[in-house]
């Protein structure tokens, strides 16, 4: 890619985080490509897809809450790298709103764009519940779509203006369910 389509490329998803994180995942590409200074022409030639978009803007976050997972594995004890990891994803998920929404469809639909990184989202925190379940520190009646399935109900929460200050409490509340030795 041509340094100057690169920039613009990155232009445009700095453009489309910060829309997104102010009006949520439907944000109108229309208005990211005005925001951007682009024409709606550039922007989907970029990204033919909105899931395009999401997929370019949000892997870095994918692949970081990923690796997260993976540190926290070998660096806290089972429960606490459970717990620790949830909070992450549920605070990154709530930072975008609606993109819950999206990560959920894209697990079942192998045509997404965000599907292949939801997966493996997905099976990160399902390693993270599996180790702690081994240590008898978590409940082994869920599994790692019950735990992605947590997260979303987590962060619509979080996206939720009359619940929004339970979040944290109830965050706490669904985490103690989780282990056992809370």
């Amino acid at each position: 890619m041509r340094a100057d389509a690169r920039k613009n490329r990155d232009h445009v998803l700095a453009v489309a985080g910060a829309a997104i994180t102010e009006q949520g995942v439907d944000v109108s590409l229309r208005d990211i490509a005005r925001r951007a200074d682009v024409g709606l022409a550039t922007l989907l030639r970029h990204f033919p897809t909105r899931e395009a978009l999401l997929e370019a803007l949000l892997h870095t976050s994918f692949d970081d809450l990923t690796a997260r997972a993976g540190a926290l594995e070998t660096s806290n004890s089972p429960e606490d790298a459970l717990v620790s990891w949830l909070r992450d994803c549920v605070a990154w998920t709530t930072e975008y709103r609606g993109v819950t929404v999206l990560m959920a469809a894209a697990i079942d639909d192998s045509d997404s764009a965000l599907h292949a990184s939801c997966v493996t989202l997905r099976a990160a925190g399902a390693r993270l519940l599996a180790r702690a379940q081994d240590a008898g520190a978590a409940r082994t009646d869920i599994d790692g779509t019950d735990l992605f399935a947590l997260i979303a109900a987590l962060a619509w929460l979080g996206d939720q203006p009359a619940l929004a200050p339970r979040a944290d409490r109830l965050f706490d509340v669904v985490a103690s369910a989780i282990l056992t030795s809370a």
